[in-house]
């Protein structure tokens, strides 16, 4: 794919998965609900710091992989598509398994607060998102199907993580702001099925079409 397509195709999965309720999404929530703005920004942008420390991690990986063996890439490639494929599947079974059954929630706020001050809510947004794992799988599995022949894998990987960030933060900047309709949205079960069924749908796509093409 070109450049133009990578980034476009890279931005519409990561911008549908940060649609997706989770634990970054609950604490900036949480944030703008129980404090100041400001603090609510500070904990937005450590979640999107620490997206790109993990962007980074990936794209080191995935450029020493490609510089080792064109073999092995290619295993990492057709993984991450599986993984891909597999994701989407599981949102959309989840949209169906909890029919009839009590609507999602956001989940819990990890852990005891951190201080008061923007450092420390920073600090909260960063440590949240660089331990949870669930962050990297998904770098490490989507990052290498994006990178054009051509392209450094890492320039690629930090600009893509870049991405993802500067979208999570629009989307964050909206909760915050508008924190009492997002909330409410934000944990309607209509909503998220609605959100978790598209997500499912393009994941299943990408992953099919990225196991079908020539790398």
């Amino acid at each position: 794919m070109t450049f133009p397509q990578a980034v476009l195709s890279f931005a519409v999965v990561a911008g549908l998965l940060t649609l997706v309720p989770g634990i970054d999404t609950s604490i900036v929530l949480r944030a703008g609900l129980t404090r100041r703005r400001a603090a609510a920004f500070a904990t937005a942008a450590g979640v999107c710091c620490g997206a790109l420390a993990w962007g980074a991690a990936a794209a080191v990986g995935a450029s020493a992989l490609l510089a080792a063996s064109d073999i092995a890439y290619r295993a990492l490639t057709l993984a991450g598509a599986a993984y891909m494929a597999w994701l989407g599947a599981s949102l959309i079974w989840k949209t169906i398994s909890r029919k009839g059954a009590a609507g999602p929630h956001l989940p819990a706020d990890p852990g005891p607060a951190h201080d008061g001050t923007l450092w420390g809510s920073w600090l909260k947004g960063a440590a949240t998102n660089l331990l949870n794992p669930k962050v990297g799988v998904f770098y490490v599995a989507t990052i290498p199907q994006f990178i054009p022949a051509g392209m450094s894998p890492l320039a690629m990987g930090l600009l893509l993580a870049a991405v993802h960030g500067v979208m999570a933060m629009c989307w964050f900047a909206l909760i915050i702001i508008g924190t009492g309709f997002a909330s409410k949205w934000l944990r309607s079960p209509r909503s998220i099925s609605i959100i978790d069924r598209i997500t499912g749908t393009v994941l299943i796509g990408f992953g099919a079409r990225l196991a079908l093409e020539p790398h």
